[in-house]
């Protein structure tokens, strides 16, 4: 008895002792993947699998026509947005989504679902759609891998873009980032030069309310009236209004306060250049 015991205690000391195997680490056929890109003040991310050719017939055999299809491998692909944007004319709000297709050789159609964790297509249900709209596939460079891509972006916008093999689709978005940056900088103005300067320069460079962007500057300068930059933002709106007199003679002051701090002039040469563009000419 005792020596069947002792084997017993033997037994099971040797299996706590058997080494834990790590899982078998080895590249998948479809990798996963993710592109993220900023579109103006707006987070637009993509999750998915990337499936290679593999010397296959990719369109209408391997992804058939007329099926939906989740758009890549294992779990359907999902798109992330940080703020609300608009695709196909309609509102679609901060949050993940499925991105589905329904592929045919003319004409495919995309669809934003709610369901953002879709195992494939099974489980879909056509009222968690939030977006269908048609798109025409485009014959484009061999690409091995199934890719997405944010492409052609501005501040305002960009295509949510599919390259797969030698075709590729664009789906059309736009974001509200002129909305939420007015909005942005109404809750950030306050007792700082600075914020009031970004705020100026950001209506100039994107061309919106020359008028506004002369009064935050303005403001800008009466709180620290001896800051290079101001004088030089405040120049180039005048520029844009075409006010010439008054674009030399705060370009006049903006060098005037950068030629005492040389080393932090950044716009030295531009400044310079604006003088003798904007010169008045003698009488």
């Amino acid at each position: 008895m005792k020596k069947l015991f002792a084997t017993f205690i033997i037994s099971a000391g040797a299996l706590l002792v058997q080494p834990v195997f790590a899982q078998l680490d080895l590249p998948q056929p479809s990798p996963k993947a993710m592109v993220k890109q900023t579109v103006g003040l707006t987070d637009v991310t993509i999750d998915y699998s990337s499936p290679a050719v593999n010397k296959r017939v990719i369109w209408g055999d391997l992804v058939p026509y007329s099926e939906m299809w989740r758009t890549g491998a294992n779990m359907a692909s999902k798109i992330t947005f940080s703020k609300e944007v608009t695709i196909g004319g309609k509102a679609v709000a901060a949050g993940s989504y499925a991105f589905l297709t329904i592929p045919e050789k003319e004409e495919w159609t995309v669809i934003i679902n709610s369901d953002s964790e879709l195992r494939g297509t099974d489980g879909y249900s056509i009222d968690k759609d939030v977006v269908r709209l048609k798109v025409k596939p485009q014959v484009s460079p061999n690409r091995e891998r199934l890719t997405f891509l944010i492409s052609d972006f501005s501040n305002t916008g960009g295509n949510i873009s599919l390259e797969w093999e030698k075709l590729k689709i664009d789906v059309p978005f736009t974001t509200a980032t002129d909305e939420q940056a007015l909005k942005n900088i109404n809750n950030s103005l306050n007792a700082s030069w600075r914020n009031y300067t970004n705020a100026a320069n950001y209506m100039l460079t994107n061309k919106k309310d020359l008028d506004k962007a002369l009064t935050w500057i303005n403001q800008s300068i009466a709180i620290s009236p001896d800051q290079w930059y101001s004088h030089w933002i405040k120049a180039q709106i005048h520029a844009e209004k075409k006010q010439s007199k008054e674009a030399f003679a705060s370009a006049q002051k903006a060098k005037e306060l950068g030629d005492k701090n040389p080393a932090g002039f950044f716009y030295k040469e531009a400044v310079e250049k604006a003088l003798v563009d904007w010169k008045p000419a003698k009488k």
